[in-house]
């Protein structure tokens, strides 16, 4: 009996084991099909800016980014060799024109994000370039002003954005400049009423 109660287990054990049932063998997806290559768009390039829809053709809101996109580089080329970014430029300029602006004026009138203006005050603070008083009333509040570090820095870096503006308005008249100046800030003032 014995003998014969092993010899079971031992076939027992040596079954293989039990394969679970699964559903409905899946199909494999068909290969996506290529699209055919259309002759005519082959090879299509968008004009370079000043032609095409990127130039008088063009939606104006397109045209106005294109034009901050390639006026932006074209100053942070300028500023590289001094070390500042258009972005402390732009916070150097707001300081020397409003003194004692707070980070979260600077944020708005530098149209810059809170936490980037925390940035570049904190650089520019560390580099000597502007220094922080309390504010008299509200004691929590920053103010920030140039130092004579500082200011000594912007007018390096006026120098270096004035040869960006002559070529921005180069052929431009007086009068034309005035035009675009007046055109471009009633463009701000319109569209932040609304916003």
């Amino acid at each position: 009996m014995r003998k014969m109660a092993a010899s079971a287990k031992s076939r027992r054990s040596r079954k293989a084991p039990k394969r679970r049932k699964s559903g409905p063998a899946k199909k494999s997806a068909p290969a996506a099909k290529k699209p055919a290559p259309v002759p005519a768009l082959a090879g299509v390039r968008p004009p370079p800016p000043g032609r095409g829809k990127r130039g008088e053709r063009g939606y104006l809101a397109y045209l106005l980014r294109q034009a901050q996109a390639a006026s932006r580089l074209t100053m942070e080329r300028a500023l590289a060799d001094l070390g500042v970014t258009p972005p402390q430029f732009v916070v150097l300029t707001m300081l020397r024109a409003y003194p004692g602006l707070s980070g979260a004026d600077l944020a708005r009138v530098a149209l810059l994000t809170p936490q980037t203006v925390g940035v570049i005050i904190r650089n520019l603070e560390r580099s000597g370039a502007i220094r922080k008083t309390p504010h008299p009333v509200h004691g929590r509040v920053l103010m920030w002003t140039l130092t004579r570090r500082g200011g000594t820095l912007l007018e390096k870096c006026r120098r270096h954005v004035q040869a960006v503006e002559r070529r921005l308005t180069a052929g431009l008249s007086a009068k034309a400049q005035a035009t675009v100046r007046r055109w471009l800030s009633k463009i701000a003032a319109d569209l932040s009423q609304e916003a």
